[in-house]
């Protein structure tokens, strides 16, 4: 609980910080365990977070599930008051594990600021391995959902909005930053599984490390511009009301002041599904749609060719970063995740996808930069 302390203490003196207030609890609940038997530690947690509810017989809840993804487990909690109305809310349990790989503080600030510009559910408390946030009543979006015009346009238009919240903190774009601290996890595991084992040592770390300091350099002279990203813009962070019309972006313990193009094209990476079709990648058609509809979603069509150009050239070499990125990710989670995914098969996947788009990408951006004048970057 130290982490949910000091943002607490954070959030009452920052400048400007959203006036919220969430419960805390120290508990903890057990995620390997079914749900009828998980029903009676999420019942405890509930009434231990919120005072109204102590008394209430047990009856009065239920518990189902929502999404299980390969990080973590998603409940909606539905609570019978004793005045016959229904509250519901969702409790997230965070995978085993995922402090590795995520900033649970940097997580529960831009929760805070990210709710009040209206963007994904209210953060109701905070718990030992987990959050619970108001219920959105909507369906969450399937890998296919990301090809409908009308829902790409909408994506587009809401990831703009997203980018232009400012969080505090530092401004310092993090996908390297991650990118090596993930490289130096993935490159010292050790497995006692002999497949995982026989696998991860067929992996060539050096290359690996040779070609993040290539693309790192190439990216670089691209001075994209550094917004508050996603970095997790998958399907299954998307949730649509199909009644009201109304899109959610959900799930921002990715996010992190990041590039631009990163999160565009690791949403455009996510078409493929955790199959990792990539034959479903967005064509440049598909992409310069998506582009319009970010870049001035009131005057889609009248966006210049030369800032088209330049976003999809951006888009595309950070495309490869986040090949990279989730690659050495699934590494780490094969080591320390103990939900039952293939994450060494899904480093393969992803590598292999990045060193075929490779050339191709890497020839665009050096195209793109040997043009004696760029002209102004869209911003």
């Amino acid at each position: 609980m130290g982490a949910v302390k000091k943002i607490w203490n954070a959030m009452e003196v920052a400048d400007g910080a959203p006036n919220t207030k969430f419960a805390s609890s120290p508990l903890t609940v057990d995620h390997t365990l079914s749900i009828p038997h998980m029903k009676p530690q999420i019942v405890e947690l509930c009434k231990d977070l919120f005072n109204r509810w102590s008394c209430l017989d047990d009856s009065h809840f239920s518990v189902e599930t929502v999404s299980g993804g390969i990080t973590n487990l998603l409940l909606k909690v539905s609570v019978r008051e004793d005045d016959g109305k229904n509250e519901s809310m969702t409790v997230r349990l965070y995978g085993p594990n995922t402090e590795c790989v995520i900033n649970r503080e940097r997580e529960l600030q831009a929760i805070q600021y990210l709710s009040a510009a209206g963007f994904g559910a209210k953060l109701l408390g905070v718990f030992g391995n987990g959050i619970v946030q108001s219920f959105i009543d909507a369906r969450t979006l399937t890998p296919s959902d990301l090809r409908n015009p009308k829902l790409a346009a909408e994506i587009a238009k809401q990831l703009r909005k997203f980018h232009q919240v400012e969080i505090p903190g530092s401004k310092e774009p993090q996908v390297w930053n991650d990118v090596l601290k993930f490289f130096t996890k993935a490159s010292t595991l050790q497995f006692d599984d002999g497949e995982k084992k026989i696998k991860y040592e067929t992996i060539l770390f050096q290359e690996v490390h040779n070609e993040i300091i290539e693309l790192k350099e190439l990216t670089d002279r691209l001075n994209a511009p550094v917004v508050f990203a996603h970095n997790d813009l998958l399907s299954g962070n998307l949730m649509l009301n199909e009644d009201k019309g109304k899109l959610y972006f959900i799930d921002f313990e990715y996010g992190s002041y990041n590039y631009r193009g990163f999160d565009i094209g690791n949403h455009f990476n996510e078409y493929a599904g955790y199959d990792c079709d990539y034959t479903l990648y967005p064509s440049k058609d598909e992409q310069f749609h998506f582009f319009r509809h970010y870049l001035d979603s009131d005057r889609p069509n009248e966006i210049s060719d030369k800032d088209l150009d330049a976003l999809y050239v951006e888009t595309s070499s950070y495309m490869l970063a986040s090949h990279l990125y989730w690659a050495l990710w699934a590494l780490i989670q094969a080591k320390m995740s103990p939900i039952d995914f293939d994450y060494i098969s899904y480093f393969f996947r992803r590598y292999n996808e990045y060193k075929k788009q490779k050339e191709k990408c890497f020839a665009l951006a050096k195209s793109y930069l040997s043009k004696p004048e760029l002209g102004e970057r869209s911003t």
